[in-house]
């Protein structure tokens, strides 16, 4: 009797067809659209008991907007954090943009050498445009700052001369710099997954030079400084800077690499930040042989790893068979293009994440008082006042530095903060804040003055319902 019941349930179960009537009109792919039904009403029967029709096309339309709202879109960020990891880090210049659209439509030079005819060099102008930048012998780029390390590491520690060595080769870090970045991932990791050995050195709040003389041997691939550009330790805290492990390192004729990781390249206190990052011209003027440092944080272009450094050693890296796993493609190579084009000319602040950090607190204000007149007048069923806040770099960098901010703080008389802001995130563009005290907050240093109007439009549309 029951299995009769079960199957005779089985049979009320709709058929895809019917399904994809009841949806309608759905901007996604139809193979994909399929799919998401199938998956659902095979759950469907493995279920206990079968819904009503109505609610079996409800429960796929919202799958459906699920899988939507995972496609990659614009988002609008009310976060106060600059360089949101989870939003794309740094967007992108209006230079860099227009250079995307003009390379990413066509045919392009990227291996191909115009002059002469032939097969060309890929990247050749970003790595020479960024040995300049850099203050370089020369410089060269790869997918992500981790590729970028793993690259290094693996060159300094799979020598032919090393293949008899009892252990794997070492590399000598202090044990203050086993940075965890996002993701989970730390560095420890990503240099033991090259085959590489760990040689860990001092303490976590003090290591000295000693520390360093005393560790290197014949095991020893290389030195590896990682700046802590995502935490930072005070107190009983001493570390060598790069001059003395520099020295260090020539006399015992060991390469000697700076993970910058922040990529910084002008001085941050330009951008009105006290904070200082070293940027890689300092670095390599202190004597580090190589330094990487990312292309999407505060260089604020897309996402690599750039090396600079010592001719000789970035001529190795590129002979290495993981380097052409790990190469750019057009897209990113174009974009890093643009982005080093406008350092070089001086034009920095016309990358929107360091001119994020310059827009004074008075511009702000006024942009939140003609956002609030607006809010007061459409929007009777909320509460909206205007407050100050600290917005953050982000992105691992800065971690010391704070920017005076404002924000528009949002309470709903129908909905709790929460299910207010849930409301929010399915706005198009989704508009994302904060909550602190039950108050729903949008920070104005992280969104786009030309995005003030969709704003608007996102909280107007949040409450209309309850109006």
């Amino acid at each position: 009797m029951h299995d009769r019941i079960k199957s005779r349930a089985r049979r009320d179960i709709p058929a895809v067809g019917k399904i994809l009537n009841a949806v309608g009109k759905c901007d996604l792919p139809r193979p994909l659209i399929v799919d998401v039904i199938r998956r659902e009403l095979s759950h469907i029967r493995r279920a206990a008991t079968v819904p009503e029709f109505e609610s079996t096309v409800a429960l796929i339309t919202g799958a459906l907007d699920d899988v939507r709202a995972s496609r990659l879109q614009p988002v609008i960020n009310g976060t106060g954090v600059v360089i949101h990891t989870n939003f794309g880090r740094s967007p992108l210049a209006n230079e860099v943009v227009a250079a995307l659209t003009e390379i990413g439509p066509a045919y392009s030079n990227v291996e191909y050498d115009v002059p002469t005819g032939e097969r060309g060099r890929r990247g050749s102008y970003v790595e020479n445009a960024l040995a300049l930048l850099c203050e370089a012998e020369a410089a060269t780029v790869v997918n992500n700052c981790a590729a970028a390390l793993v690259l290094i590491v693996r060159h300094f520690t799979n020598k032919s001369d090393r293949a008899r060595q009892p252990t794997a080769p070492e590399v000598v870090i202090s044990r203050g710099e086993l940075v965890q970045i996002g993701g989970g991932f730390r560095i420890g990791e990503i240099i033991e997954a090259t085959g590489a050995r760990l040689r860990e050195i001092g303490a976590t709040n003090k290591t000295t030079v000693e520390d360093y003389a005393r560790a290197i041997g014949p095991a020893t691939g290389m030195i590896l400084k990682v700046h802590r550009s995502n935490f930072f330790m005070s107190g009983f805290v001493e570390s060598p800077g790069t001059k003395q492990i520099a020295a260090l390192a020539r006399k015992k004729r060991v390469p000697f690499v700076e993970d910058l990781g922040s990529g910084a390249v002008v001085a941050t206190e330009e951008f009105g930040i006290p904070e200082h990052e070293p940027t890689p011209a300092e670095t390599l003027k202190r004597g580090a042989d190589l330094v990487c440092f990312s292309g999407d944080k505060l260089f604020g272009g897309a996402q690599a790893g750039i090396i600079a450094g010592k001719k000789r050693f970035i001529t190795a890296l590129k002979r290495e068979p993981l380097f052409r796993a790990l190469r750019c493609d057009k897209l990113s190579l174009a974009a890093l293009q643009a982005t080093v084009d406008l350092h070089l000319s001086q034009r920095s602040a016309a990358i929107p994440t360091l001119g994020f950090f310059q827009i004074s607190q008075d511009e702000l204000r006024g942009r939140a008082e003609a956002m609030y007149d607006q809010l007061s007048k459409q929007c009777r069923n909320l509460q909206v006042a205007i407050g100050d806040s600290a917005a953050k770099a982000g992105g691992g960098t800065l971690p010391k530095s704070t920017m005076s901010s404002v924000t528009l703080n949002i309470v709903s008389k129908t909905y709790s903060s929460l299910e207010f802001a849930a409301r929010l995130r399915k706005s198009t563009p989704p508009l994302i804040g904060y909550i602190a005290n039950d108050c729903f907050k949008l920070d104005l240093r992280t969104i786009f003055p030309q995005q003030d109007d969709l704003v608007i439009k996102a909280i107007r549309d949040a409450c209309a319902e309850s109006v």
